[in-house]
């Protein structure tokens, strides 16, 4: 072992913590401890006591030692910054774990390893490596499992990190047969763990893999007909890698593979049809091998749409028979909303390996790739259900796939289906009906113009389905005519709008107001999609269609509420202006406003109402003035009552708190009436009792970090929208902003931070150059945004924050900035080079540039950095581009040479930019 040992006080501790962490009956203690494990983690060797716990203490129960092992996992990343005692401590201690009797502790060591094998790099671990091949000959089957599952999950998270070469030697050159020869292994779980390390590799060209990429194919047929279903899915899985990646290597065999997965796609079990139906979606998503997919059209098709046939398990997790209208939701089916109002941030350019990616299934639902960072949190049973009933399916691959296929081979594909399809849209059993239904909706955006000609037939009989008593096929048939609204809502002739556009306006406002919540927001939903694609033409029938929307208001349970608003806001944003006539004005705003009044101050819905309210009012315009005061008052009444209760509280601890999350709702609310109205919300604002800005300046000092969060989102939104109303008020808001400016905030005010950090821009950028109010503020802000751009433990948001407003203080006042330039120019470009262009970055640069002007001394050591950030903007504004190359251009002309050596030692492709772009 290493000359690294735990101090007893401090082994004591943590494990006392850990302990109490047991007892979740609790809230306080778990917030306590929550704190002392993050308090922990500053301690430079906090990772080698996790894993001493984990690894070294047998006589504590095994619960306690992976709870330390979870901790160490999720801290992983602190090994990064520990001393070379610490870190080879670690490293032994997880390998020695990783060999204990108990087979939770094992399984923590796996995870463990798997995290530390990814941050420091099997190049920086070789003996981890050496030690888990080395496992895969052991004679116990357990051990050659665990190695192999710990090395499937490396080769899935980072195969690119495991391709490299190794003091000498490549070790994939040897993993790699080690894995095929492995695929014979009797026991199931060791070749479906083989055959899913081997396909990891197909797609990054792994040069190892490749030299026996026959071998390889060969190994996948010889197991496609293994007994195990987990080794025939990850054959599937193989399988469609490689079509995406090598696919010249599948079409020799191409016949057989198609037969194999078609027949895979009708497999009993219901995830190697997933794998193997996910091959024919790859298959269609490939232009190229379009002319090896046409010929197979004929087989593929009818199986997909087979496979779009509700399964018995679908249909037991939908329930979906109930006249439910009157039933409140459970809470449990709604999607928890978190008040922390918004926080600032900034888009990234996708940056490799890091751009974080969504899976995105079928029209659009957004799949959670597995996340294992819960891994001690108990599944919930009513989460589970939910989850089933949206998660990534074989019925969503297979109408995926022939979407796809629609778009590729459009009317070859609809004479294939067209029998079959008729067979089921007329078939007396309705689950062939509602996958009939589905499948036409699929295909319609490819194939809307083989379809067209059988659309005067199809529209009819789809508004005659929404009668079906079946809630799943109207529900169905409303996604699906919600897929021809753009065909329906064409303004061709008089005749088609009355046989097709108004009788589906008119079913789909019917099933919005259905007696099946399922019904109502798949009606709502499409009614969304005819309202976008409408626009104006709706506008003649806006009585009707506001008198059903508002009827709904009084229909609806909790969950279909929200989609309802939204159905709102879309027709306010497709019908605009035409909105303003007093008539609708006066349908509309009453029973909005009678919800507004209904919603407890406390209640969810306040913030989807205000996103339905901000589109409304954009589009009646002034006409939304008089009602803006209601809604003003109560959000100021709101804010006024929570801050008494929370001071009573304070004065009194025996009380129970008030809940915080209306303050937070009121303060968000009136940000949106901030944006929306500007300086029209003058007398509400100077009129209000106790003043509104001084309740805020409290709202700024509130101990909860999500109040502090939307308040200083609303200074910032007052800063930009109505800044003289403020004004008067900056001394004591900005006494709070300089408080809030924390290098190393604790984690749950970090978004507060970060919301401070950009209005204290969004002020300087108002008070104009060189203000002398403005002047005495400028050095505290910078002693306190400097640090936070430095600090290396600072989140990413709050770098970028912070050097925004650093460049925008110093476009105001550069004299008094740039002499500080040297301190901070390097991490300034590297907290912004990666960001999206858009205004606050334009405005920062330029910043930056006019403080370069002023101390041009003052960036020649971080030139490079200066050079790279410059040329990673797509489209700077005329007048930032031009700074960009008056700047280079004096650089140039100040000291040829001595440029011309510096540019010299840049990487190629910055040299290529500033030549091509500047001259220089």
């Amino acid at each position: 072992m290493t000359s690294w040992a735990p101090q007893q006080s401090a082994l004591q501790e943590i494990l006392q913590t850990i302990h109490e962490s047991t007892d979740t009956r609790n809230a306080a203690v778990q917030r306590t401890i929550t704190h002392k494990l993050n308090n922990f983690t500053r301690a430079p060797d906090y990772v080698a006591y996790l894993a001493y716990i984990l690894a070294s203490m047998p006589q504590e129960e095994d619960r306690i030692r992976t709870i330390a092992g979870y901790l160490l996992k999720n801290n992983a990343r602190l090994i990064l910054r520990a001393s070379p005692d610490v870190m080879n401590f670690v490293k032994s201690a997880v390998l020695v774990a990783f060999n204990d009797p108990s087979i939770m502790i094992r399984n923590a060591a796996a995870q463990d390893i798997v995290a530390f094998l990814g941050i420091l790099e099997p190049r920086n671990w070789p003996e981890c490596l050496q030690q888990l091949v080395h496992l895969l000959d052991a004679p116990n089957l357990d051990q050659q499992e665990a190695a192999f599952n710990v090395l499937e999950k490396a080769c899935e998270d980072y195969p690119r990190k495991l391709d490299v070469e190794i003091n000498g030697t490549w070790p994939l050159e040897y993993m790699i047969p080690k894995f095929i020869v492995l695929s014979e292994h009797p026991s199931s779980k060791m070749r479906a763990h083989a055959i899913a390390c081997l396909s990891y590799f197909v797609p990054i060209g792994c040069q190892a893999l490749f030299a026996h990429i026959d071998t390889f194919i060969a190994c996948l047929f010889k197991r496609a007909s293994d007994e195990d279903p987990a080794v025939r899915r990850h054959v599937c899985q193989a399988l469609v890698l490689l079509l995406a990646s090598r696919p010249e290597k599948l079409m020799p065999e191409m016949g057989n593979v198609a037969e194999y997965m078609l027949y895979s796609t009708k497999d009993k079990h219901e995830n190697v049809a997933l794998e193997a139906c996910e091959f024919w979606l790859t298959f269609a998503e490939d232009p190229d091998l379009a002319p090896y997919l046409h010929p197979l059209l004929a087989k593929v098709a009818p199986v997909l749409l087979d496979c779009m046939v509700y399964s018995e398990d679908d249909l037991l997790w939908l329930q979906g028979d109930d006249e439910d209208a009157a039933v409140p939701d459970k809470e449990t089916d709604i999607k928890p909303r978190h008040y922390g109002g918004k926080s600032h941030g900034f888009e990234r350019e996708a940056n490799g390996d890091d751009a974080s990616s969504k899976r995105v299934g079928a029209y659009g639902e957004e799949l959670d790739e597995g996340d294992e960072d819960d891994d001690y949190d108990d599944l919930d049973d009513d989460d589970f259900a939910d989850d089933m009933s949206t998660e990534w399916n074989l019925r969503k691959c297979a109408a995926a796939a022939l979407d796809v296929l629609a778009v590729r081979f459009g009317a070859d594909l609809l004479n294939v289906l067209l029998e079959p399809l008729k067979t089921k849209l007329w078939s007396e059993d309705w689950l062939q009906r509602e996958s009939g239904i589905l499948a036409l909706g699929a295909m319609a955006e490819g194939c809307i113009d083989a379809i067209e000609p059988h659309l005067p037939l199809l529209i009819p009989y789809l508004i005659n389905t929404l009668n079906d008593p079946k809630p799943l096929v109207r529900s169905i048939t409303c996604w699906t005519l919600g897929r021809y609204a753009s065909w329906c809502t064409q303004p061709i002739s008089e005749d088609h709008k009355n046989q097709f556009f108004v009788p589906t306006l008119e079913g789909l406002l019917r099933m919005v107001l259905d007696n099946n919540k399922r019904v109502q927001e798949a009606g709502c939903s499409a009614f969304a999609t005819l309202e976008e694609d409408a626009g104006p033409e709706l506008a003649p029938y806006l009585e009707p269609v506001l008198r059903n929307l508002v009827f709904a208001f009084d229909k609806y349970q909790h969950k279909n509420m929200l989609i309802l608003y939204d159905a709102v806001g879309t027709l306010a944003d497709a019908v605009g202006s035409a909105l303003q006539n007093p008539t609708y004005v006066e349908i509309l705003m009453p029973p909005l406003l009678k919800r507004w009044s209904k919603l407890k101050d406390d209640d969810d819905d306040l913030i989807p109402l205000l996103e339905c309210l901000a589109s409304v009012t954009i589009a009646i315009g002034p006409a939304f003035l008089p009602y803006a005061g209601p809604i003003f008052d109560r959000c100021h009444s709101i804010v006024h009552t929570s801050l008494l209760q929370y001071q009573a509280y304070q004065q009194n601890p025996e009380m129970d708190e008030p809940d915080r999350s209306f303050l937070v709702v009121a303060l968000d609310l009136l940000s949106g009436l901030t944006q929306g109205l500007g300086m029209a919300l003058e007398p509400h604002i100077t009129r209000t009792q106790p003043s509104l800005l001084q309740l805020l300046t409290v709202c700024l000092k509130h101990p909860h970090a999500a109040v502090r969060q939307s308040g200083y989102a609303l200074v910032g939104d007052m800063a930009m929208n109505c800044f003289p109303l403020l004004r008067p008020h900056v001394p004591a808001v900005m006494q709070e902003l300089i408080a809030q400016l924390d290098p190393e905030p604790k984690v749950e005010f970090i978004s507060a931070c970060n919301n401070a950090a950009w209005a204290v821009g969004e002020i300087a950028l108002r008070f104009g150059r060189d203000d002398p109010e403005f002047q005495q503020w400028v050095t505290p802000l910078i002693q306190r945004l400097v640090p936070i751009l430095l600090h290396p433990k600072a989140p990413r948001s709050l770098h970028e924050n912070a050097a925004v407003s650093i460049g925008r203080i110093g476009l105001m006042h550069p004299a008094l900035v740039a002499p500080l330039l040297p301190e901070f120019a390097q991490a300034w470009c590297q907290a912004l080079y990666e960001i999206r262009d858009n205004e606050e970055k334009d405005s920062a640069f330029r910043g930056l540039c006019t403080l370069v002007q002023t101390n041009p001394a003052g960036i020649m050591k971080s030139l490079l950095w200066f050079c790279n950030a410059i040329v990673r903007w797509n489209q700077p504004s005329p007048e930032l581009n031009n700074m960009f190359q008056q700047l280079l251009t004096g650089f140039k002309q100040h000291d040829a040479v001595g440029w011309a050596a510096q540019v010299a030692t840049f990487p190629p492709v910055i040299q290529e930019r500033l030549a091509t772009r500047y001259g220089v």
